[in-house]
């Protein structure tokens, strides 16, 4: 005999309004269940408990009779709602006057949708296909024609109940498997959520470097930048003395003039008491405090220049900032503009601009990147004095800048790690490290990447190559030819 997988209780429901069917039935289910017994026990005495063990005998039928429709539905319901369900209903086609079979299976598959019928029938007030069609549930549903033989009932609730554990079995798990799903799409959820934090903190880490790279750059490049202020603010405070003096004077000329209409037509005694000296004649003023003036207002622009390009540069952006359309030509100057003390004591600069577009991009960001080129490529010219030029063009999708300087070069076993966070080749307190870490994860950021070509004792050019537009967004324009 087959050993189930797991033990259950094979319980049986007959809805018939005979009472012989009902005596029939035990006859042939329950008498089947101590037949089973007395064969195990044979089988134990003729092969011994070792054989009989491993043939466990399947556990015996449990048989419960109802005489209605309305009686089996009520004793479906309790026993699903007690935790033993029917695995199986044997139901009488026509059980006047109450429901016939087929209302009763619709009932009972509304109680219990997983019962396993056989229809018990002579005859039938329906078609077959009509019942079929009614019921629609051809899985569950058997047809045993009376008069039926003792062998085929047996075979059905044998069969039937097999199929009604082994349904029940492959539900269970299922259920446990959605269960084990559910709770590691859970865990899942769980780390992806931890992973998406532990990325917003990077983010927000990369971003306090880049800042912090930043103001260490700028704390480097003070001195050069008060130089750069100072000196037109120098001639400004020189020309406005001058002009102060100029003006007391003019101011003492028309006093004379006036004394002089005051006093009627004799001669201005007043203004001849006045010095004779260059300055003070009146066509001189007339030409040099304009020349004053304009070169006051020269060196006003300056200042006013350095200062934007201060605030251009160090205008505080970071990836959640959005992306706009900027002119890389006018990020260059900017930054340019700050740095000319620092390279011009070391290099010639030299700008061999090309048609470049519009660019999708974080133009804060990019500013910082320009500037750590351009500070590599200063510290890496010799003591002679050297030249940095920078280059821009477009191709196809993409526009380019290229630093390039004729410095000392990048020995070839260094190259590789550049880009290394805090790997630098400077002195001990003269470099972080994190200046091309931080420029390369901008770049990486705007969908780009970074070219470097060295030859040690010739010089380094580094190309950055930048999408013209950014992912998910507009096409990309083309480039100028």
């Amino acid at each position: 005999m087959n050993s189930p997988s797991e033990s259950f209780e094979r319980r049986l429901l007959l809805i018939d309004d005979m009472p012989a069917i009902h005596e029939d039935f035990r006859k042939i289910l329950l008498s089947s269940s101590a037949a089973d017994a007395t064969l195990d026990a044979a089988e134990a005495f003729l092969f011994g408990a070792d054989a009989a063990a491993a043939a466990a005998p399947m556990p015996a039928f449990t048989l419960d009779c109802a005489s209605q429709g309305e009686e089996g539905v009520r004793m479906a319901a309790a026993a699903l709602a007690a935790g033993r369900p029917y695995a199986l209903a044997f139901v009488d086609m026509r059980m006047p006057p109450g429901w016939d079979g087929v209302q009763t299976i619709e009932h009972l598959w509304q109680t219990d949708p997983a019962l396993q019928v056989v229809i018990c029938t002579a005859y039938s007030d329906h078609t077959w296909q009509e019942v079929l069609a009614r019921l629609d549930a051809r899985d569950r549903l058997l047809v045993l024609r009376k008069p039926f033989d003792v062998i085929e009932v047996q075979q059905l609730a044998n069969t039937l109940t097999e199929k009604w554990r082994l349904t029940r079995q492959a539900a269970s798990r299922m259920e446990n498997l959605e269960s084990a799903v559910a709770s590691r799409t859970a865990e899942l959820q769980q780390a992806n959520h931890q992973l998406q934090q532990q990325f917003d903190q990077r983010k927000q880490l990369e971003s306090r470097l880049v800042q912090s790279e930043k103001l260490a750059s700028l704390g480097l490049l003070c001195s050069g930048v008060a130089h750069e202020i100072n000196n037109p603010l120098g001639f400004l405070q020189s020309n406005f003395g001058v002009l102060e003096e100029y003006l007391e004077n003019l101011l003492a000329l028309l006093d004379a003039y006036a004394d002089n209409c005051n006093g009627g037509c004799e001669a201005p005694a007043g203004l001849a008491r006045l010095p004779q000296s260059a300055p003070f004649q009146l066509a001189f003023l007339r030409e040099d405090i304009p020349v004053l003036m304009a070169q006051s207002k020269d060196g006003m622009g300056r200042v006013s220049k350095i200062v934007q390009s201060l605030k251009d540069f160090s205008r505080n952006g970071n990836s959640s900032s959005p992306w706009e359309l900027a002119d890389l030509h006018r990020g260059l100057d900017s930054t340019l503009n700050i740095m000319a003390g620092e390279i011009r004591k070391v290099a010639d600069l030299r700008k061999e601009y090309g048609e470049l577009p519009m660019v999708e991009c974080l133009p804060s960001e990019l500013n910082q990147v320009f500037m750590n080129l351009v500070i590599n490529a200063a510290h890496a010219i010799g003591p002679a004095r050297g030249q940095i030029t920078i280059r821009t063009g477009c191709h196809g999708a993409e526009a380019w800048v290229e630093v390039a300087d004729n410095g000392c070069g990048i020995a070839p076993e260094v190259l590789p790690r550049i880009f290394d966070p805090f790997y630098t080749t400077k002195p001990l307190g003269q470099g972080t490290g994190l200046g091309l870490s931080l420029s390369y994860g901008i770049v990486r950021n705007h969908g780009g990447r970074i070219d470097v070509q060295s030859t040690p004792g010739r010089g380094t050019a580094f190309r950055i190559l930048l999408p013209l537009r950014q992912k998910e967004r507009a096409p990309a324009q083309a480039c100028p030819a």
